[in-house]
């Protein structure tokens, strides 16, 4: 096993062309005591849509236009598949532990568009101890550098400080360095390092 782009990367003798690949990740933490931090006013033409029953394949097709070019798609492989975003988005919404007032979808739609473009997803859990977990926030690619997942996530949070929550958690893949520093920014603090598994093709 040798050590690869801050990834421990070892080979499957499998058959398949496949290597197992640890993805290292931080555990973030954001005390709620502390107050949100200052929220960029969305962009003309941006709308932020609450949780629905109905918008199940909404999220899932914002998520997979989100992740599914992404390093999260080789860590989760569900996030590089269309069908894949929309089970897992289904599985989300039926936990016990799902948290609704976490949850938001964001949409354009400029006048000269005649449907609106679903270009962002979050998703909050009730996590132990008085926490709240982020699950899945994302921006597809046109859309970023706006502000607009700065404002997905603070309308995560005023949800959970609305339920009563003591503080966030969310998990993020080390290579992705812009959203690393980014929770830095905005207040979240790393409080563990983890490795995930995966599977992935190697020429």
């Amino acid at each position: 096993m040798r050590v690869r782009c801050g990834c421990f990367h070892g080979w499957a003798n499998n058959g398949n062309d496949m290597s197992i690949t640890y993805f290292k990740r931080y555990r973030m933490q954001f005390s709620l005591a502390r107050g949100l931090f200052v929220c960029p006013v969305l962009p003309p033409y941006y709308r932020l849509i609450k949780w629905d029953d109905e918008l199940v394949e909404a999220h899932g097709e914002a998520k997979f236009n989100s992740f599914c070019f992404e390093i999260d798609a080789s860590v989760f492989p569900c996030l590089g598949d269309r069908e894949g975003c929309r089970r897992l988005m289904n599985e989300i919404a039926h936990r016990d532990s799902f948290l609704p007032e976490a949850t938001w979808l964001l949409t354009y739609q400029p006048p000269d568009q005649r449907q609106p473009e679903f270009c962002g997803t979050v998703q909050g859990i009730r996590g132990e101890s008085g926490s709240g977990a982020i699950q899945n926030l994302g921006v597809t690619p046109t859309h970023r550098g706006r502000g607009v997942g700065t404002r997905l996530l603070y309308q995560a949070m005023r949800g959970f400080q609305a339920s009563g929550l003591r503080f966030v958690i969310l998990e993020v893949t080390a290579q992705n360095i812009g959203a690393v520093r980014l929770y830095h920014r905005l207040g979240f603090r790393k409080v563990k390092t983890i490795y995930k598994a995966a599977e992935v093709a190697y020429a």
